[in-house]
C-alpha cells in the first residue's frame, strides 16, 4: 500500500480545532522565523490568524487523505521574509513532502534565484502563484517546473482548468462557512492556489 501523500502548507499555520480540518491527518509542524530558524514544539505552528486553516481547509476538503505538514511562516499578518520560505522549502522538503503549497510569493524578481535553488532542492513539487493581484508576475510561482496557479472566479469552485499558457486557473472562493457570504468570507489566490494542490494530491490534475 502507498505511503500517503505528504502535503507542506507554509502559511500562518493552522488550529486543528476549527470544524473544517481533519486533525488526524496533520502531522507535528514548525514555525519559522524571519531570519530562517526553526521553533518546533506543540503549538509552533497553532495559527492565530486563520488564513492558513482556511488554506488547509480547501485542500483537505479536496485530499482528506493526504497528510498535512503545517508551517507557520506568519506571525503578526501576512507577510514573511523570502528567508523564511525558502527554509521553510528545505524543511517541508526534508520531511518528505510530496507537494508544498505556498499560497503566496515576492513581486521582487532580487529573490528569484534564491527561489530557484530551493526548488531545486527539493523532490516536491511546488504550488504557487503565477502573478499578484496586480498581475505582476510573483516567485517562485514564475519558476520553470513549479504548478502555477491563476486566478479566476468563474471556474467552478473544487475544480481547476489548465490552459494553453501553462497555469492551472481555479476559483479563488475558499470552503464556504454556513451563514456567512462567500464574499465576506477569506477569498483570492490563496485559496486558487489551495484547490489546485488538493486537486493535485488527490490525483486529479
Amino acid at each position: 500500500m502507498a505511503d500517503p501523500v505528504r502535503v507542506a502548507v507554509i502559511d500562518s499555520g493552522v488550529h486543528p480545532g476549527h470544524p473544517h480540518i481533519l486533525a488526524s491527518r496533520l502531522l507535528p509542524g514548525v514555525a519559522i522565523h524571519a531570519d530562517g530558524t526553526l521553533e518546533q514544539h506543540q503549538d509552533a505552528a497553532l495559527d492565530r490568524l486563520g488564513h492558513g486553516t482556511a488554506v488547509t481547509a480547501a485542500i483537505q476538503e479536496l485530499a482528506p487523505e493526504a497528510l498535512i505538514l503545517p508551517i507557520r511562516v506568519f506571525r503578526d499578518a501576512l507577510r514573511a521574509s523570502p528567508r523564511a520560505l525558502i527554509a521553510a522549502m528545505d524543511w517541508a522538503s526534508g520531511q518528505g513532502a510530496h507537494f508544498i503549497n505556498l499560497s503566496l510569493g515576492t513581486t521582487n524578481p532580487a529573490h528569484a534565484d534564491h527561489f530557484a535553488g530551493a526548488a531545486a532542492r527539493t523532490a516536491a513539487r511546488i504550488v504557487a502563484p503565477r502573478s499578484a493581484a496586480d498581475d505582476a508576475p510573483c516567485w517562485p510561482g514564475m519558476l520553470a517546473g513549479v504548478i502555477a496557479v491563476g486566478l479566476d472566479w468563474d471556474v467552478p469552485r473544487g475544480t481547476a482548468q489548465l490552459r494553453p499558457d501553462g497555469v492551472h486557473y481555479a476559483s479563488g472562493y475558499p470552503r464556504p462557512i454556513e451563514g456567512i457570504p462567500q464574499q465576506r468570507n477569506l477569498h483570492g489566490i490563496s485559496f486558487a492556489t489551495a484547490q489546485v494542490t488538493g486537486l493535485a494530491a488527490a490525483g486529479l490534475i
